[in-house]
């Protein structure tokens, strides 16, 4: 059935994606976005190809102002909340910000879409494991968080509360809600811009500049393209079987952040040196913790859909590197 769908942040580099993605399946995409993080350029095309005929819209505007986001939501059959504030460089610098667009706007989401009974798709992130060492990491598994006195923590702190917020509809009204977790999404028109590594790394190697690896450099990270999130995106948004349930979306291609930018410079290429950076010098934060490893288990999301990955990393660099 066609549908339309509304794409919180959907000017962002995983929502452009996804509107593409629901366009070519037939679906009307609504995209509201404030342009804080997410770029016109990403969804341009789509403006370009598709506002006539009524099947995109573009709205420029912020979730945290309710009598917008009512107005959208009563338009649409199911919402993707993918708008939040991104990137540990963000968070370190704009610890308010943060909070206060997180769960401000979700909280402001959720009681638009409770409102109307949509559909609803909340986007979370693997940073709620926290220091965890129990991996891979399991949807019902304990979390552990640093102090509150560590401002890398308050992005983890304000998605877990979004997510008991989306199971509390769920629990009180059966508001249909499904919280995924991503785990480092890369691909094309990803910004290095908030500190994301993959595409830091690639810029830095094609102009054989110093690649700048923080702390040791054994901290390992698993990377999935985000032409394979949107797939398992979409399969979960079609089943209902998802409703009140968290889910894991990630590559279980585990490799450390040393050996990522080795094999950077190898598929670019490069001459450039891999230089390892303390955390003071990189975030300016004497004590910054960071997660030492992020192995997703992908077994439910598995089980429900069908889903994996599809793409490897050298895949991935490629695409990377085709656009930046």
């Amino acid at each position: 059935m066609t549908q339309t769908c509304l794409l919180t942040g959907g000017a962002g580099f995983i929502g452009s994606h996804l509107a593409e993605r629901l366009i070519e399946e037939g679906h009307r995409v609504i995209v509201l976005d404030d342009l804080s993080t997410g770029r016109y350029a990403n969804i341009e095309g789509l403006d370009r190809k598709h506002a006539s005929s009524g099947r995109f819209k573009f709205i420029c505007d912020t979730v945290l102002h309710e009598r917008v986001v009512e107005e959208v939501v009563r338009e649409a059959d199911c919402i993707f909340h993918l708008a939040s504030a991104v990137g540990v460089n963000l968070i370190m610098d704009q610890p308010v910000r943060t909070i206060e667009t997180i769960f401000g706007g979700t909280d402001t989401v959720l009681r638009c879409a409770a409102r109307y009974r949509r559909r609803t798709m909340i986007f979370s992130t693997s940073e709620v494991y926290g220091k965890s060492t129990d991996v891979p990491f399991r949807e019902d598994g304990d979390r552990l968080e640093g102090a509150t006195t560590k401002h890398r923590w308050a992005y983890a702190c304000a998605k877990a509360l979004d997510e008991f917020l989306a199971l509390a509809h769920w629990k009180q009204s059966r508001l249909p809600v499904v919280v995924v977790r991503l785990f480092n999404t890369v691909g094309p028109r990803q910004t290095g811009q908030y500190g994301m590594v993959l595409p830091n790394f690639v810029k830095s190697a094609l102009a054989n500049e110093p690649i700048r690896v923080f702390g040791d450099g054994r901290q390992t990270r698993c990377f999935c393209h985000v032409l394979d999130v949107v797939d398992a995106l979409a399969g979960l948004m079609k089943s209902t079987e998802a409703d009140g349930e968290v889910f894991n979306i990630g590559s279980s291609e585990e490799i450390t952040i040393l050996k990522l930018a080795e094999e950077v410079v190898s598929l670019t290429s490069s001459d450039s040196e891999i230089v390892l950076v303390p955390y003071k010098e990189a975030y300016g934060d004497e004590g910054f913790e960071d997660m030492q490893r992020r192995l997703p288990s992908i077994e439910k999301i598995g089980a429900l859909t069908g889903w994996k990955p599809k793409r490897n990393l050298e895949q991935i660099v490629t695409d990377v590197k085709s656009s930046v």
